[in-house]
């Protein structure tokens, strides 16, 4: 993340991630006051282990795509809300050149950021895969646990 005061919004990939027991790394890492750390960063990630890099960044956010000028790791992009509520940060994260790509989910959407991740993990990886595919699965089944609680929910002229 850019800094740690991106860390709410962040806090939500690490969330899931460590409930499905994927390993990950935190840092804070600052394109524009840390450049020098972030290319080692993302330089050094592939022989760490790394295999996707969740990067969040607010306003400028030029941190996804300093990564991924770096690296050949897939890059995500968190765009974080700040200014113009978050919409400067999708486009300076969505815009990159040709050549230097970065993945990018919606506005504050780190949870989303960690399960792309896994999915791209889980390509070869079939432990990764089965928790990802697990976590789906629970999602129909609180869907219907809402509709169950929404049809004893009474009002006069609700027709279900």
């Amino acid at each position: 993340m850019g800094s740690t005061s991106d860390m709410p919004v962040m806090e939500k990939a690490m969330k899931w991630l460590n409930d499905n027991a994927i390993p990950f790394e935190v840092n804070a890492l600052s394109a524009h006051r840390t450049p020098d750390a972030v290319e080692a960063f993302a330089k050094g990630a592939k022989a760490r282990g790394i295999k996707v890099i969740i990067a969040g960044a607010g306003m400028a956010a030029a941190l996804p795509g300093v990564i991924a000028a770096s690296t050949t790791l897939p890059v995500i992009g968190v765009p974080i809300k700040g200014m113009l509520d978050g919409l400067d940060a999708m486009l300076s994260i969505i815009q990159m050149p040709p050549g230097i790509p970065v993945a990018t989910v919606g506005v504050n959407g780190a949870q989303n950021a960690a399960i792309l991740a896994a999915e791209m993990i889980a390509l070869g990886d079939d432990e990764v895969a089965g928790k990802v595919e697990a976590w789906k699965a629970g999602l129909g089944q609180k869907i219907e646990k809402a509709n169950k609680e929404l049809a004893e929910v009474k009002y006069e002229f609700k027709c279900n």
